[in-house]
């Protein structure tokens, strides 16, 4: 094989290894000896607003503050209906169904509970929306680097070298009945300059699913 096909075919393996490296992070489970005992009774589940935190390695020169708090929020709420899709369009795969989204959400602001759900237990939660469970979630982003600088990098090595970020997913399951942690799982990803947050809830679900406790087997 001559020099430039061998040099080739190596560049090829590592953009190949990189690609999926960037999908790939820790990950860490929790299942409670309680879990197999309370699950089987739960038959509505709600997705609570994520809880969204975006930083930066290194704080851009003009900084705005509201600004990125407003985009937490939009993240907040693209994720949670990102993971409401994805579960809705897999419904037939678990032994639960998921409450709207926007009917969670307009319960929790008709009885003041939005902006207070780590104030108050998860079974009170529960019960004000008239479920058996509810998945909590958390996803932090920090941005590693410019995004202008992500997209020359990715037009000229290609996406497994625009990374630009690294998030990570924490996603718990309280019960109703007594608000206990039934499960927990995290798991972190690297995410490059093309991904979205829909895009990004799609890989992190297909993590979860292997996992995931309402998974009918």
């Amino acid at each position: 094989m001559k020099l430039k096909n061998i040099v080739t075919f190596i560049a090829a393996i590592a953009i190949t290894n990189v690609s999926l490296a960037q999908f790939e992070g820790s990950k860490q489970v929790f299942t409670s000896p309680k879990l197999q005992s309370e699950i089987f009774k739960h038959k509505k589940v709600a997705i609570l607003p994520f809880n969204a935190t975006i930083s930066y390695k290194k704080l851009p020169k003009n900084f705005d503050k509201e600004a990125n708090e407003q985009d937490q929020n939009n993240l907040a709420a693209a994720m949670q209906q990102g993971m409401y899709t994805y579960l809705l369009r897999k419904a037939d795969d678990y032994t639960v169904s998921f409450q709207d989204v926007e009917r969670t959400n307009a319960l929790l602001k008709q009885k003041g509970l939005y902006d207070k759900l780590n104030e108050v237990t998860q079974d009170s939660i529960c019960k004000a929306l008239g479920v058996d469970a509810v998945v909590k979630c958390a996803f932090t982003y920090e941005r590693t680097s410019s995004e202008g600088g992500a997209i020359v990098k990715t037009v000229l090595l290609g996406s497994a070298f625009g990374k630009t970020a690294s998030g990570s997913l924490t996603m718990q399951i309280y019960n109703g009945s007594d608000g206990e942690l039934l499960w927990r799982f995290y798991k972190e990803m690297n995410e490059d300059v093309t991904s979205s947050a829909n895009q990004v809830m799609e890989r992190m679900m297909r993590k979860v699913a292997r996992n995931f406790p309402y998974e009918k087997s």
